[in-house]
Formats: C-alpha cells, structure tokens, sequence
C-alpha cells in the first residue's frame, strides 16, 4: 500500500489507503477544531510518503511529514503559532511512519534476530518536539497503523488488481516468467523483475505535486 515499488506508476491497495486516512482526517480536523487541538495523525510509510502526501492534501492537512524531507520541529510549532495569530487555533499533522527529525533518526523499536526493525512512535515523537516549543498546546495523536490494510478496496483499486489479473493470467500462459505487471500510462504492461525491485520509487521533494503542496500552504517541516 505504500506505493514504494519501483517500475509502475501506482500499485494495487495504495488507492484505498489513501481513502481510509483521509476519511479519518476529514472526522478529525472536524474534532481538533471544536476541541481548539493539535492533532498528529500517524500513516504508514516507512520510506516513502506517499500515504501522507497525498492523503494529507486530500484531508487538508496543515502540516505533511515525509522519510524524504527531514523535518525541524521548530519551523512545524511556528506554523502552528501562525495559524493561532490568525485566529485558527487548530492544527492537523499528518506524519509518516518514516518521518526523520533533521539530524536525527527514524523511530523504531529494536528488531528481533532475523526481523525487520518495527517502526513505532513517529507522531509521538513529534509532539513530544513540539511540546518544547508549544507548552499551553493541547495536543493528540492519532495511529491509524493497520486500518490502512483492510476494508473494502476503491473502485480504482478493484479494477486495477483485475487488469493485474488479467495480464499476469496472460503471461504465465505465455511463460513469460520473472515479469512483473505494472501501469504506465495508464496500460498494464510487463516489466523485469529485476528492474522492479532495482530501487524504490520514493517522494521527491522537488516534483511538482510537492511544490504545489507547498504553494497552498501546506507545512513540511523545512
């Protein structure tokens, strides 16, 4: 669901995680409003943004915290305090798993022998930060962690993993082997595997969809 994977414009279930935090940040913009409160809303992402970006423009978030932008927690409670002069006394942060203070690294729990490092209390981390800035704040996080997984898939995405289908069908009974299927352009077509998983296809802080994030205003910590 993270969008990570290198070689397709988008793969399957990212859509519908998408849709699940933004519905969440829709509910809870509406309570840190009432309630006058920062709210930290913990996505998935361990190393690419994807799910924060672009459900953190969709719910309109003040504040986006990427893995590919280190963030300043001072530059996050000036918005805050800016918002506050301006007469909006709440704020909504969306924050990657993955988010790195500047200079600083991702949090995480040790690992196990032979398993990956869990990555746990990046929201918390930041207002925790943004406490030494912001002391009268009332502020709550929000981990919406593996809701993101499941429920019932977007129309987008319930005819996206079709034409997966369809297209992986195909190329077994072709036995072309060692394929991906991918979307390019809106086709589904076939890729090596190897180039597949070469890199991972993470957030640019220069692409436009980010520049025009910051344009209307949107806070990432630079």
């Amino acid at each position: 669901i993270d969008n990570d994977l290198g070689a397709t414009d988008q793969t399957f279930g990212f859509d519908t995680a998408i849709q699940i935090a933004t519905d969440a940040l829709d509910r809870i913009r509406d309570t840190a409003d009432s309630h006058d409160r920062v709210m930290l809303v913990e996505v998935m992402g361990r190393n690419a943004g994807w799910i924060a970006l672009h459900a953190g423009i969709a719910g309109g978030a003040d504040a986006i915290l990427l893995p590919e932008i280190p963030y300043r927690a001072q530059v996050v409670a000036e918005m805050i305090q800016r918002r506050r002069s301006a007469g909006k006394n709440y704020s909504v942060i969306v924050v990657a798993e993955g988010a790195t203070p500047y200079g600083g690294e991702v949090s995480q729990l040790e690992a196990r022998l032979g398993e990956m490092p869990r990555l746990m209390g990046a929201a918390h981390r930041v207002a925790a930060q943004l406490d030494d800035y912001l002391h009268e704040a009332s502020m709550r996080v929000t981990v919406l962690g593996h809701i993101q997984r499941g429920g019932s898939p977007t129309t987008f995405d319930r005819v996206l993993a079709t034409r997966y289908g369809v297209m992986a069908a195909q190329l077994v009974h072709e036995e072309q082997f060692g394929k991906m299927v991918a979307l390019r352009n809106g086709e589904i077509v076939a890729v090596d595997l190897k180039e597949a998983v070469t890199a991972p296809k993470l957030v640019d802080p220069s692409s436009q969809i980010v520049s025009q994030a910051r344009e209307i205003g949107i806070c990432f910590g630079e």
